[in-house]
């Protein structure tokens, strides 16, 4: 960062799935002295059309709270989180040069990190990452974990064994660097000021958020989401296809399973998931958190952030 950079610190709204970050965030922006404006850290509410299954706020509820990193991908396009960096960064600079202040909202813990911290990318190498992506099409992530481990025991005990993308990545990363995979993995420094909020919500509580969100978005128009969006390329999409309710869905349309199991496993492996991003965000100790249970308004809660963000607290 340069001394003609803006100091100001970027405010991170972070945390699991259905905690709310999306309304504290708009209610937050208008708290802020000169206002704020959002910069997208979900990825898959970087892609055009996935609006229902992301819970993608709406234009009419964002409060005139200008949104950035927001449908900026087709669904056939795979997210790149070395792009999604460079993105990220110029839209804080962007919105630090009107006089306002950058708002980092979602739960893609890597991508928030990737925006936040110092921290590079190895390059990567098409016939690598070809090679290796055929063998987790012919012997499933499980296997290619199992070589992981052998090769990079670090590396495989921080990633889910059925995450292939993430396997096939590492495993990419340990044969073009010769270096484990952690070691490209970024140490807790900010790369400019910011203060990172998260929202905590009860288990039992949040559990029963997402089974209600399920439901809303197949009473929204998700499937109909989906086959639209299978018209454009949704199938083909490396990224967008595996997408918590997308993949699921089109198992549906596709006769694989019906509607309701796909929106039980939806759920089901949302509520999960909802534990991972949790476990992600509370590794890291810069994080302020503020108990966010039922009956706590986005009003309240983004006082309590605005605080925090005229305090400081940059780690």
């Amino acid at each position: 960062m340069t001394s003609e950079e803006p100091t100001a610190p970027v405010v991170a709204v972070v945390g699991p799935t259905a905690s709310g970050k999306s309304d504290v965030a708009v209610a937050l922006a208008r708290l802020l002295p000169g206002g704020g404006e959002v910069v997208n850290a979900d990825a898959m509410q970087l892609y055009r059309g996935m609006d229902v299954g992301t819970a993608k706020l709406p234009p009419a509820e964002r409060a005139g709270v200008p949104h950035h990193l927001l449908d900026v991908l087709d669904v056939a396009q795979a997210a790149d989180v070395a792009t999604y960096q460079h993105l990220a960064r110029r839209a804080f600079d962007e919105v630090a040069a009107r006089g306002r202040r950058p708002l980092l909202v979602g739960g893609s813990g890597l991508y928030v990190r990737a925006a936040l911290d110092e921290m590079s990318f190895p390059g990567t190498d098409p016939r690598v990452r070809e090679r290796w992506e055929a063998e987790l099409a012919e012997r499933g992530p499980h296997a290619l974990h199992a070589v992981l481990a052998a090769r990079d025991p670090d590396a495989a005990a921080r990633i889910l064994p059925g995450n292939g993308r993430r396997v096939v990545r590492a495993l990419e990363v340990v044969e073009i660097t010769g270096r484990p995979f952690a070691a490209s993995l970024p140490e807790q420094r900010y790369a400019r000021p910011a203060v990172q909020v998260g929202l905590a919500v009860p288990r039992e509580q949040l559990d029963a958020r997402i089974d209600a969100r399920v439901r809303r978005m197949a009473g929204a128009g998700l499937v109909e989401e989906v086959r639209a969006l299978a018209g454009r390329g949704l199938r083909e999409g490396r990224t967008a296809s595996r997408a918590l309710g997308y993949a699921q869905v089109l198992d549906a349309l596709d006769g694989r399973t019906t509607l309701e199991e796909a929106l039980e496993l939806t759920a089901r492996l949302t509520r999960r998931f909802a534990r991972k991003q949790e476990s992600w965000f509370r590794r890291d100790p810069r994080v302020h958190w503020l108990d966010a249970p039922d009956g706590t308004s986005a009003a309240e809660l983004a006082e309590r952030a605005a605080l925090l963000a005229a305090v400081g607290c940059p780690a």
